[in-house]
């Protein structure tokens, strides 16, 4: 494959993912109409699961908000019980945000939603493709993190 035709498979790859990306976004939108959070609520409690308590300095950088923008953000998740505000054990002058019940269950409903949703556009697919385009994803994102570092 020569470099002009690398270029353009490169392209090809960063539009489709990008178009991809948007489709999965929208459904993901369309799902949480039917659950009392927004789409930034769902992000935040989406790293908050995967990281674990956060300050909301470490919160408003991981979703790419003002800090301003996430207090208010965690205010409202509060009240909607979805999250806490706990002080950690080991500074009392730091306080994190902690998932709730409510939190913990609304994303694992959604997440399964888009799953099925994933399971139904692939429905067509050889399993084996299947395979090879998480394979893909996998080494794609590994990368993505390395060059990142």
């Amino acid at each position: 494959m020569g470099e002009s035709e690398t270029t353009s498979t490169i392209a090809d790859v960063e539009k489709e993912l990008r178009y991809i990306s948007g489709i999965i976004k929208q459904k993901g939108r369309e799902i949480l109409n039917h659950y009392p959070i927004t789409a930034p609520q769902f992000v935040a409690l989406q790293w908050l699961l995967d990281k674990g308590d956060l300050t909301i300095g470490e919160l408003s950088s991981h979703i790419h908000l003002a800090f301003s923008t996430t207090t208010d953000l965690v205010d409202r998740m509060e009240k909607n019980e979805l999250v806490e505000r706990v002080r950690d054990p080991k500074d009392r002058r730091v306080v994190r945000t902690h998932v709730l019940e409510k939190g913990r269950q609304i994303i694992h409903e959604v997440i399964e939603k888009r799953q099925h949703y994933l399971e139904e556009v692939l429905s067509g697919v050889p399993k084996e493709e299947v395979y090879k385009l998480n394979h893909l994803l996998h080494v794609l994102h590994e990368n993505m993190r390395e060059t990142s570092k």
